[in-house]
């Protein structure tokens, strides 16, 4: 490494960036394992390499001569008596390795039911595929593993995108998934990330728990997972605006398969921007759980700007005393700013808020200290007084 470059991975953090390096010695290729040295030749740790990603170097271990069996071994074990303790009764679909939060940089596991489902993000979990794969059946021993390494970054790994059966009989109808009680459809092959957004479960529960005779907006509300805590927790009457129709579809499904379809509630199709806009006031809790604004540093401007709209007219359609539970995911916005965003979203609307809570992360989405990156979820209940 470059002089005085190696003080955030001696601090712990997992990264390197290709600008920190000073130079590479013997052929080199995507998915290596290689070791890291500072300036002065103290070594610093293993690693998977790729020289044609901007983060060319992701930290495995401080040790020299780790069999790579040993440690992925070791660290899905740790993360999977994790979640037992963790969530045992409370839902039977969660995050088993949740990547750098686990120490295991690429690799994210995502149990469904009995259905595990691997995504590899980086070069070097890529290269370990078959290692994993004979290790999840040793160690889980599911009836089947399926694969959705399907996202965006892996292109910047210079990976093709592949999803498809890895073990087992190939599923030919939708999974089933259970979450303190509410019940939803996954379909393995076409729903978002890996299945079904794991990440917002405790903030979905949270919401039911205090539905009780409310008038809920549920934006961007996707197959309507946060609708159906609400419904089943006995909201008044509940609205979903979405714009994919084949989600509101599965939505509906939902409803049906969670004994709701009584219930008082809307589906609306379209532009969220558009359609906050032009429906009245009076709501009692607002959601906005919004796709990312800002996958990219240089799109945070245009992110805040839409943040900032979006929460300006959930203020407007709130009621005295009503809650917003507003979100984003877009881990170049960090809290700090987001809630600068809400802030002033709330003045422009000429409302009075307070923050009873700062939302994130379930604990099955650990993220490691050293790496802020990982915190990408961040989210904050506002009430209107």
């Amino acid at each position: 490494m470059k002089k005085g470059r190696e003080k955030p991975l001696s601090r712990g953090h997992p990264w390197i960036f290709s600008g920190a390096v000073e130079k590479a010695e013997g052929e080199v290729s995507a998915g290596d394992l290689g070791e890291v040295f500072s300036h002065d030749g103290t070594f610093l740790g293993v690693g998977h390499l790729n020289p044609g990603s901007q983060i060319v170097f992701r930290l495995l271990s401080r040790k020299r001569g780790e069999d790579p069996g040993d440690l992925l071994r070791e660290r899905i074990a740790k993360a999977v008596a994790w979640r037992k303790r963790s969530l045992q009764g409370k839902a039977n679909a969660y995050r088993l390795v949740n990547g750098e939060g686990d120490f295991l940089p690429g690799l994210i596991l995502d149990r469904y039911g009995e259905v595990l489902v691997l995504q590899l993000l980086t070069a070097g979990m890529d290269r370990w595929r078959d290692l994993l794969i004979g290790l999840l059946v040793e160690i889980l021993r599911p009836p089947v593993v399926y694969e959705r390494s399907d996202a965006a970054s892996r292109r910047e790994e210079g990976l093709p995108e592949r999803r498809g059966l890895l073990h087992g009989d190939e599923i030919r109808n939708l999974l089933q998934i259970e979450e303190y009680g509410a019940r939803f459809l996954i379909d393995l092959g076409k729903g978002q990330k890996t299945g079904f957004y794991l990440d917002q479960r405790e903030n979905r529960h949270f919401l039911g728990e205090g539905a009780e005779e409310k008038r809920i907006l549920d934006c961007f509300s996707y197959s309507g997972a946060f609708s159906i805590h609400g419904g089943l927790g006995k909201a008044k009457e509940l609205t979903l605006v979405e714009s994919s129709a084949e989600a509101l579809s599965m939505a509906e499904e939902h409803f049906k398969l969670n004994h709701l379809e009584a219930l008082p509630h809307q589906m609306l199709r379209g532009d969220a921007f558009e359609i906050m806009r032009n429906i009245d006031p009076g709501y009692d809790v607002v959601v906005l759980d919004p796709p990312p604004f800002a996958k990219k540093k240089g799109q945070v401007l245009r992110a805040s700007r839409g943040y900032k709209d979006l929460n300006l007219q959930a203020f407007r359609l709130l009621r005295e005393g009503g809650l917003l539970l507003t979100f984003s995911c877009s881990h170049h916005v960090s809290l700090d700013l987001f809630q600068k965003i809400v802030f002033a979203a709330a003045v422009d609307a000429g409302k009075k808020v307070q923050v009873l809570n700062r939302l994130g992360h379930p604990v099955d989405h650990p993220f490691d200290l050293s790496h802020p990156e990982g915190e990408y979820l961040k989210g904050l209940l506002c009430r209107v007084v």
